[in-house]
């Protein structure tokens, strides 16, 4: 329930495989039998985190996207440094602004005294965004279950795969189009920044140096990130409803209001222009988009079957 409401042929067929032999192998139903109280279990802490700071609904989503885009759905994002790898969390598009770690930790702990051993936490990432999106009155999905723990993770990877929001429009259809989604999806995916926050160093080069940009918007960016120092103040990516998971964020690409320079690239007389428009002017198409893009993301490459672990600990391999 929502706590806010309102209305190449080798290339085809290898997104083929990596998406259809994964959703063949996960199913929603996943834990009926081990653990039937697994999804309301989650859905509970993260509409209590939610309740208690709005901004983690962002933050549990960003989450998911970021262990997704990094060698796949593994919760390899979890993971801390040990001896033998260095983890995700400090490479560069993660460090100082990943956060909801221990949301996530509260949930695995019940569920291990519910369920030991049974529920991932690559599922409880997968879950978690999509409630915290529809505790912010966005769109519900269908997650699909089953995806299994990684042993390791990377940081090289988490450095090079996530993209930058420097990015300019090409580098942006390029960096999905990697993962597989079209630039289509890559609009639709972009609309989560409908919700968060972004620190001063991310958008201080756009508010001070670019022209497209509305002047009254700039200035009052400005007061809250100054040319020199401030680095981490935060600014909201929507500020007409930053609370709210609706289509503000591309009224406001329209508006040339976006925060990030990678927002703004969007809608800057290219080839998503006509997509941002339209789901500038209704936000049931971009719901509907949104979802079957995220459904896309969380098939990305997951561990099944006997391949990697169930951790007890989602900082830790067992």
């Amino acid at each position: 329930m929502a706590l806010y409401s309102h209305s190449s042929m080798f290339c085809f067929f290898t997104i083929l495989l990596i998406f259809g032999d994964a959703s063949a192998q996960l199913s929603p139903f996943y834990y009926a039998k081990t653990c039937p109280r697994a999804l309301s279990t989650i859905q509970t802490a993260v509409n209590n985190a939610v309740v208690k700071e709005h901004r983690m609904g962002a933050s549990l989503l960003r989450l998911h996207f970021h262990d997704c885009f990094v060698n796949g759905c593994d919760a390899s994002v979890l993971l801390d440094d040990t001896s033998s790898f260095t983890g995700e969390k400090t490479a560069g598009p993660n460090v100082d602004s990943l956060r909801g770690f221990e949301v996530i930790d509260t949930i695995k702990t019940s569920l291990e005294s519910a369920c030991p051993g049974v529920v991932s936490c690559a599922d409880i990432l997968a879950v978690a965004a999509r409630d915290s999106v529809a505790a912010l009155a966005g769109p519900s999905w269908t997650v699909q279950l089953g995806r299994r723990d990684s042993t390791t993770a990377s940081l090289s990877a988490a450095n090079s795969d996530l993209p930058s929001p420097a990015m300019d429009l090409k580098d942006l259809i390029s960096t999905f189009s990697n993962k597989g989604f079209s630039t289509k999806e890559m609009v639709a995916l972009s609309g989560s920044h409908t919700i968060g926050q972004a620190r001063c160093l991310m958008f201080r080069g756009r508010i001070y140096n670019e022209t497209t940009i509305d002047s009254e918007f700039t200035k009052s960016t400005q007061s809250n990130c100054p040319i020199t120092g401030g680095d981490s103040s935060l600014s909201p990516i929507d500020a007409t409803s930053p609370v709210i998971f609706d289509n503000a964020y591309f009224r406001n690409l329209v508006n040339s209001k976006g925060l990030l320079h990678s927002d703004q690239q969007l809608f800057s007389g290219g080839s998503t222009d006509s997509q941002v428009t339209t789901y500038s002017s209704g936000f049931s198409t971009f719901f509907t988009d949104f979802a079957n893009a995220m459904v896309k993301m969380g098939n990305l490459s997951p561990l099944t079957g006997s391949n990697g672990e169930i951790r007890t600990n989602c900082g830790k391999i067992n």
